[in-house]
């Protein structure tokens, strides 16, 4: 009989340590997707973008640690803390998502090669072949050149120069190469 009772109860503690573990998870891939979704569709700029990617990256850092830390494990207070964190990160989310500053690429050649790229993170990002710290840096590169651009046309009455085009391309192909490796690596 106590053979059977600590069994049963060696099962339960087993399988609610993998529950918390799988939670984490799913709600870590579940917060992936709704970034990559806002990327997608503009709802998110490549700002906010980054900013939620940083502090995404920071959670599975903290987690990474604590795992080493406790022979791959998370304590009760370290899965209640995670906990916490990603709360904040999916209010954030959704605020960012629902805050009325959208992504526009415009008509143009340098809007469209904008999108396409946000589409290529955004797919990064869904399928899990860009992780969290990727995507923050590569969006923080699109957001430097998009606040570039929008400072060229500022000052060009709404329009860029052909050597300011060249200059936003060369831009755009390094951060495409850069797209392309993070995903293939």
């Amino acid at each position: 009989m106590k053979t059977i009772l600590f069994s049963t109860l060696l099962a339960s503690v087993l399988t609610t340590g993998a529950f918390a573990q799988s939670e984490i998870n799913r709600r870590r891939q579940n917060q992936q997707d709704r970034i990559a979704n806002g990327v997608q569709s503009g709802a998110l700029t490549a700002g906010e973008t980054a900013n939620l990617e940083k502090k995404e990256s920071n959670i599975n850092k903290d987690i990474r640690n604590d795992r080493a830390q406790n022979g791959g494990h998370l304590t009760q207070q370290e899965k209640r803390q995670v906990n916490r964190q990603q709360n904040r990160v999916s209010n954030q989310i959704y605020r960012d998502n629902h805050n009325g500053a959208t992504q526009k690429y415009g008509a143009s050649e340098v809007g469209a090669r904008r999108e396409n790229q946000q589409d290529r993170i955004a797919n990064g990002i869904r399928s899990g072949s860009l992780n969290a710290g990727e995507a923050a840096h590569l969006e923080k590169k699109e957001a430097g050149i998009n606040h570039e651009v929008a400072a060229d046309r500022k000052t060009n009455g709404g329009n860029l120069t052909n050597q300011e085009e060249r200059q936003v391309n060369r831009q755009q192909n390094r951060v495409s190469g850069q797209i392309y490796n993070d995903k293939h690596n």
